[in-house]
């Protein structure tokens, strides 16, 4: 009865503040920060609530409302940090694979109490890496619906904001390169909810129509296993639905599914998703026996791009060798693309021009996978020991203050008007001036 009477006191449409999908409208940038700028513990932490079950899925928020996905282990078992995973590569594949509920859950913004939970499957899914989770793929929403997807179930299902289930379209499950996992999250425009599912088995990207979930395209793809989430790119030549696959970046038409344009040769999978500045897309990736290439395209690309041996080509902005993200995806600042390494590393880099601006080692930077925030002053980098390091934008660096909270952060966090939500692997942060 409490959660029936609790309902109608929140708003269900959407506002203009909201966040309604993977790194927001922005691509993770915001034009002023208006949470606050120091947290911890015991300081400007509205409140936290457990986390029930395990997903490095974002929270999203349209209203008063908070909605977040979790797959809940019959034994409880959460994910490991970079380095605990690492050490548990040898053996994890021999580990019993358990049961697992998966959940979309809705929470007041207000105070984080549950409004309503919906069990959308149970399964005994394939293990997967010790760090990653069976519920990476953050929601989306378009003000009216909200949609979620389970990778490991294969589920796109639609809901009304009041949890009751609208449709579901199964799109099948496949296995992923070394038993990695999945963690494409999902994009929503123009009428239509878009999934791509790069997979060592049958790759494609799908578009369903949101109100009834009817296929309005499918494409397939030669992409194998990757990671990165696919967004709508708006510019003054008109929107283009891009996605990071292995080696190749391609850009869709979204009403029809047809190539706008394809960069290939850029080497290894993503898992990062691409930065916008204006008109200019930055994109690249990185890891072991990778040259690491950060490659840069102005709007109006067509056809066919192929990289060179250098990572070159005459229709390209710029390229670097040795200076793409790895699993967090970069965020601009001032005309400034940040990006975060191994080792406590920030490369900055000039978005007109490519340049290096500056390289430096942030001391006590842990791994970060959660994506970068920013607006036109600063740039937030949380690390996946709870560390958010606040760096001013422009030309020199400027650490401006660290915050910490005692979690494990894989999740890249929300960002609505006063408020700024931080998942972990325990709790649901809510930092707000309190």
């Amino acid at each position: 009865m409490r959660t029936v009477l609790l309902l109608g006191l929140f708003v269900s449409s959407a506002q203009a503040g909201d966040w309604m999908q993977f790194r927001g409208a922005g691509m993770g940038q915001v034009p002023a920060v208006t949470h606050p700028l120091k947290w911890d513990a015991e300081t400007n932490i509205a409140w936290s609530v457990e986390m029930a079950g395990s997903g490095w899925s974002s929270p999203i928020v349209v209203g008063d409302r908070i909605f977040v996905t979790a797959a809940e282990a019959a034994d409880g078992s959460r994910p490991k940090g970079m380095m605990a995973g690492v050490a548990s590569m040898g053996t994890y594949r021999n580990a019993k694979p358990v049961e697992h509920q998966f959940t979309v859950s809705c929470l007041s913004l207000q105070d984080g109490s549950q409004l309503w939970k919906q069990t959308v499957a149970s399964a005994v899914p394939p293990v997967v890496h010790p760090s990653n989770t069976y519920a990476t793929e953050s929601p989306a929403s378009d003000g009216s619906h909200l949609f979620t997807f389970f990778a490991t179930t294969g589920t796109v299902t639609a809901w009304d904001l009041d949890g009751k289930k609208l449709w579901q379209q199964d799109v099948g499950t496949y296995s992923t390169g070394n038993g990695f996992g999945t963690a494409s999250s999902l994009a929503v425009g123009d009428g239509m909810v878009f999934v791509q599912s790069d997979n060592d088995e049958d790759s494609f990207v799908v578009a369903f129509r949101t109100t009834d979930g009817k296929q309005i395209w499918k494409q397939s793809r030669e992409s194998r296993t990757s990671w990165a989430s696919p967004f709508l790119w708006s510019h003054n030549d008109g929107q283009e639905l891009i996605t990071c696959g292995s080696g190749t970046v391609t850009a869709y038409d979204p009403k029809t599914g047809s190539v706008i344009w394809q960069v290939s040769g850029v080497e290894s999978s993503f898992s990062s998703s691409p930065a916008v500045d204006g008109g200019r897309m930055m994109f690249g990736n990185s890891g072991p026996g990778s040259a690491g290439p950060l490659v840069a395209i102005d709007a109006g690309l067509t056809g066919k791009v192929e990289l060179n041996k250098d990572f070159e080509a005459e229709q390209l902005a710029w390229s670097r060798t040795k200076s793409g993200p790895g699993m967090a995806s970069p965020v601009t600042c001032q005309g400034r693309l940040y990006i975060p390494g191994s080792g406590g590393m920030l490369s900055v880099y000039d978005v007109g021009s490519g340049e290096r601006v500056y390289r430096t080692r942030i001391s006590g930077m842990k791994t970060v996978a959660a994506s970068l925030w920013a607006d036109q002053e600063r740039v937030f980098i949380l690390d996946e020991a709870g560390n958010t390091f606040i760096i001013a934008g422009g030309d020199e660096y400027q650490l401006l203050d660290t915050n910490r909270l005692e979690d494990l952060f894989w999740s890249t966090p929300a960002i609505v008007d006063d408020a700024l939500l931080l998942r972990g692997v325990n709790r649901l942060y809510c930092v707000r001036k309190s």
